[in-house]
């Protein structure tokens, strides 16, 4: 039987992210996405970020960052911290899209295999 678990999913707020990069900022905003993660990361209630590029769309990436819980992520994104973060990034943008969700279900794999 599989074990699930659940305790990171009652607890794990994740904010997802989709960013259209004006063509030929890429490496751009890669670098300064990476300044910018690591003050986010430094957030108490933050529990992780991933920078994510489409393989499927030009110019498209993905942000992906865990919380604590809601109410300590929506108290970051009001701060003037994340203000400041999000003009750095802002140039580098021409569009996107933001969605919250909290995970429901963990399943870890049970598999190893070599890369």
């Amino acid at each position: 039987m599989t074990t699930v678990d659940t305790a990171a999913a009652d607890a794990t707020f994740r904010v997802m992210l989709q960013l259209q990069i004006i063509p030929g900022q890429e490496a751009d905003f890669e670098k300064a996405w990476h300044k910018v993660g690591a003050g986010i990361a430094g957030q108490p209630a933050n529990r992780g970020q991933w920078l994510l590029k489409s393989n499927d769309e030009p110019g498209v990436y993905y942000i992906m960052s865990d919380w604590v819980n809601e109410p300590l992520f929506r108290e970051f994104e009001r701060s003037q911290e994340h203000v400041t973060h999000r003009r750095k990034l802002h140039p580098f943008r021409s569009g996107g899209w933001m969605a919250t969700m909290s995970v429901v279900c963990h399943l870890p794999s049970q598999t190893t295999v070599a890369a």
